[in-house]
């Protein structure tokens, strides 16, 4: 994780730390690539959703766009609904502005700062695709409350061992370099001459069981064996003498004869080869000194004829030359005439458009019907009026009578009271 995150490949702006940051974004695919295993993306992401497999470069090189953007999109939504937030399964035609911009929110509510342009997203591939799935990839690690072990360094033991074996290799190598050269003095020393035949000497056995010894003679030794029973018994012994060699592919002798094998391979090849190409070439230095003269008889037969179809040639150039002018001018004035006829036609339409409101009497009689309409709404206000009068007015009647019988009810109650006392 420290080394994604020192190479800051999201960030759009690389420090100048070494060549070796142009195959950083080789390294931070890989982290991520284990980060989303520990995720269980293969089963999660890849057997549920019907995707492919990411491999370690999938993000790092451009194979296939369309494809790559899809797989970025449909990833980096998983990665979301993993730290325990909603985001909608992406699909293949939906608008890649807004699902960039979707993306990019959730990235940055996490506190992460986003220096690039999102259309850098739209190629699905690259350094920039890779920071957004990386960060995602750690907040989901974050939601899953995975943490890293302290790495626990191998025992010392093993590299003791590791090197001791390297001591017995390189002397396993010493051993048969000195058993090699030992065997080479000891085939040198055990040659026999047949020089030092002559004073080799021979043990006989004789017939009371005394050893003799006596030197090999001088004269020619002669052999008294049947030649024919000789050729039989070499061929009766013969395949019980066959030695089989294991060649070993790493000897230099094996690849010196392979050498030397492919070589006269070659050179036979090249001899039935070399005759069979140079009849090739003679053949087709004939056929072009044959189209060679054809052509210049051919010429000379049609010089007449090339001529009148150059001047022809020029005539058309010509007159295609003052086509191209007349034609100018004819659509300039075609787009004139045109533009003449659009301004008479709006006249026209302009002084229909008067004549008939001229002697269209609509308009009056519409005005003599809102007249009549307006009378007659009169005439029903001054009835409700009437109406409205008469009611208040009755209604004051009432009112009046009604004071009155109080009025003379409270004068005769008081003369009765009077009375009574």
């Amino acid at each position: 994780m420290s080394r994604q995150q020192s190479a800051e490949v999201g960030g759009g702006e690389e420090s100048d730390g070494g060549p070796g940051l142009l195959y950083m974004p080789f390294v931070v695919m890989e982290d991520l690539l284990d980060k989303l295993k520990l995720l269980d993306y293969e089963l999660e992401f890849v057997s549920e959703l019907k995707m492919r497999p990411l491999n370690r470069h999938y993000f790092v090189i451009q194979t296939n766009p369309g494809e790559q953007f899809f797989m970025f999109t449909s990833l980096a939504s998983w990665l979301v609904r993993k730290t325990g937030k909603q985001f909608e399964q992406p699909q293949e035609f939906d608008d890649p502005n807004s699902t960039i911009s979707n993306i990019l929110d959730h990235v940055r509510k996490m506190g992460v700062t986003i220096d690039f342009a999102p259309s850098k997203l739209k190629q699905g591939f690259g350094e920039q695709a890779i920071f957004v799935l990386d960060r995602l990839a750690d907040e989901a690690l974050r939601a899953a409350q995975f943490a890293w072990n302290t790495p626990i360094p191998p025992d010392e033991e093993g590299q003791e061992d590791e090197e001791i074996e390297d001591d017995a290799e390189v002397n396993l190598d010493r051993v048969e370099e000195d058993m090699a050269a030992e065997y080479s003095e000891e085939e040198e020393g055990d040659i026999l001459h047949i020089d030092d035949l002559s004073n080799y000497p021979v043990k006989e056995r004789g017939g009371s069981g005394t050893t003799t010894e006596r030197e090999r003679p001088d004269h020619i030794m002669e052999s008294h064996t049947d030649a024919e029973m000789w050729r039989l018994e070499v061929e009766r012994v013969a395949p019980s003498l066959k030695v089989t060699v294991r060649v070993d592919s790493r000897n230099w002798r094996s690849h010196l004869e392979q050498m030397h094998s492919y070589r006269s391979g070659i050179e036979e090849s090249l001899t039935s080869t070399k005759n069979q190409l140079d009849k090739l070439q003679a053949e087709i230095a004939k056929t072009l000194e044959k189209i060679s003269s054809r052509e210049k008889y051919m010429n000379s037969q049609l010089e007449v004829q090339l001529n009148e179809y150059r001047q022809l040639s020029q005539v058309l150039a010509q007159t295609k030359e003052q086509y191209k002018q007349v034609s100018s001018g004819v659509t300039e004035r075609s787009h004139l005439l045109a533009q003449i006829t659009d301004d008479i036609e709006t006249a026209k339409t302009e002084m229909e458009d008067r004549g008939s409101s001229m002697t269209d009497g609509s308009p009056l009689v519409n005005i003599r019907k809102s007249l009549a309409r307006v009378k007659t709404e009169i005439t029903a206000m001054d009835v409700r009026i009437g109406v409205v009068e008469h009611t208040l007015l009755q209604a004051r009647m009432k009112d009046r009578s009604k004071m009155q019988r109080d009025l003379h009810q409270s004068v005769t109650d008081h003369h009765m009271f009077n009375d009574s006392y």
